[in-house]
């Protein structure tokens, strides 16, 4: 005799609301909180289990997530219809929650590619990065020509990466902007997953080569070289030029072997987009668990999309390391509250229609779910967008919220694994770097399997445990920085997602 599943998931006993499992018609018994709804609730949702009056705060994951406009009754649909947010008190309490460090007695390891300057690889790649955007076609004219079987005798070579954007002129280069851009464009130069890169210019940009290897300490070298198009001569000399310096580069790139490495030498990229209701129930925190045994093991977690944890700081906050790191993120807030309000935009305006869809109503929900990424160890250390991250353990990056740019500043901070959480179903890569997919839902899972590389939703459906997915996600993320193919990776995903932060005016 099988026992009912219940319809609804209680998140936090002191929870108002609960999430639906199922879509739910009127009339439904749910006998698991002795009431019977009164709407026609999707799955994901959420549903009233106790009256609510208007004004009175409405509580998820045992948080606020807003307050109702009107009365609501058990059993009612609770979404956009009649929850507002309004500004609140937040207990900072900076280090609050700091607790010791639990370190493994032997650490994990994984197959990593040695570098001849010690740093540790997951992939193995050349990388052809543009300047400027009128660079842009020629980058890929070069890396089009090692498409198909151009490296077959090469089969230690990952592929050739053209990094190409739409920036690098119309600007100041003494303004926030460029700064950005030198960091981001210096970090994936000294990616280790690049074992050698081609700049190529135009040659008449506000991004100068020599800027950008001045800035980011780095000379030529055999592995390292430059060109630019108004000095090279021209679009097909440019390019025949680009195909032998890479071609030269090749047979050296080839020559390489993966060894056991201790899996301290990983850094953890954190996302999740196209989020919904269960990201925050089954995929982030599973990914939080992995995150908390791969700091056990001397590793590193960057969690980022300041927007996305906005409403949910207070959390982070209670467990930095020290006050300087504590405030740094709240910094990071104010500024983005300034940076909004300059823009005649609103923070909760992040969640998109599909967020919505999925269940997600505003802002404040949908961070308290995205926060549980970063596990529940200390936060050691706060980045700027592309800085080099160099501490060890869970750290956070100020990026935007929208997935491709978020992703491009913490690759180029050192991230050589990207573990990518979705409800909605996103196909995100990312070379150089691989992007492993974490489906949040059974249902979405199995229409994208092609697209999905783990099943979180066993967490509702199989009532996996959250310490047993992220055991395996943990296990995954082992295997694939030894070499292992993504989805992502497989379906060939992956050169158009470099995007990096531009703020400010384009003149």
């Amino acid at each position: 005799m099988t026992t009912r599943k219940p319809l609804t998931i209680r998140l936090h006993d002191s929870d108002n609301v609960v999430v639906t499992r199922v879509n739910l018609s009127a009339g439904a018994e749910i006998s698991e909180e002795n009431i019977i709804c009164l709407d026609q609730i999707p799955f994901g949702h959420k549903m009233a289990t106790s009256a609510i009056t208007a004004g009175e705060a409405v509580k998820k994951y045992g948080q606020i997530i807003g307050f109702a406009s009107r009365d609501i009754k058990p059993g009612e649909h609770v979404h956009l219809h009649n929850l507002v947010l309004k500004d609140f008190d937040r207990d900072y309490a900076i280090g609050a929650d700091v607790k010791d460090t639990v370190t493994e007695a032997e650490p994990a390891s994984f197959e990593g590619i040695v570098r001849s300057d010690g740093r540790i690889a997951t992939r193995n790649y050349l990388g052809i990065i543009s300047t400027v955007n009128c660079s842009a076609s020629v980058s890929r004219f070069i890396a089009d020509s090692f498409r198909g079987d151009a490296l077959a005798e090469f089969p230690h070579v990952d592929g050739i990466v053209p990094i190409c954007h739409g920036a690098g002129c119309g600007c100041s280069n003494a303004d926030e902007a460029f700064e950005l851009l030198l960091k981001t464009l210096g970090g994936y130069i000294r990616h280790p997953n690049f074992a050698g890169v081609l700049v190529v210019g135009l040659g008449c940009e506000v991004m100068q080569i020599e800027t950008l290897l001045q800035h980011s300490n780095l000379q030529q070298t055999p592995f390292l070289q430059t060109m630019t198009i108004q000095d090279t001569g021209g679009t097909k000399k440019t390019v025949q030029e680009g195909i032998e310096r890479i071609r030269a580069m090749l047979p050296e790139t080839n020559r390489i072997e993966r060894k056991p490495v201790s899996a301290s030498h990983l850094i953890l990229a954190l996302e999740c987009g196209g989020s919904d209701a269960y990201s925050g129930i089954t995929a982030n925190p599973a990914l939080g668990a992995a995150v908390d045994r791969l700091v056990r093991h001397g590793g590193t977690a960057v969690l980022g999309e300041t927007p996305e944890i906005y409403g949910a700081e207070h959390l982070l906050t209670r467990r930095a390391a020290s006050r300087e790191v504590g405030q740094k993120l709240l910094d990071h807030i104010q500024w983005w509250e300034t940076y909004a309000a300059s823009q005649n935009a609103e923070l909760n305006n992040n969640p998109s229609p599909g967020n919505k869809a999925g269940g997600l109503t505003n802002i404040l929900e949908k961070s308290l779910g995205a926060a549980a990424k970063g596990g529940t160890t200390n936060l050691v250390e706060v980045y700027g967008f592309a800085d080099a991250v160099a501490a060890k353990g869970f750290v956070f990056m100020n990026t935007p919220g929208y997935d491709p740019v978020s992703l491009t500043g913490m690759v180029a901070g050192g991230a050589n694994v990207i573990c990518f959480s979705t409800g909605r179903g996103s196909v995100y890569g990312c070379k150089p770097v691989p992007s492993i997919k974490l489906a949040t839902n059974d249902a979405m899972y199995r229409r994208m399997q092609d697209d999905m590389d783990i099943n979180c939703g066993d967490v509702i459906e199989k009532d996996t445990s959250i310490e047993e997915m992220g055991e395996h996600i943990f296990n995954f993320i082992l295997k694939v920085a030894s070499g292992t193919k993504t989805k992502s990776e497989l379906n060939g995903i992956g050169e158009d997602e470099f995007v990096p932060w531009v703020i400010g005016a384009t003149m």
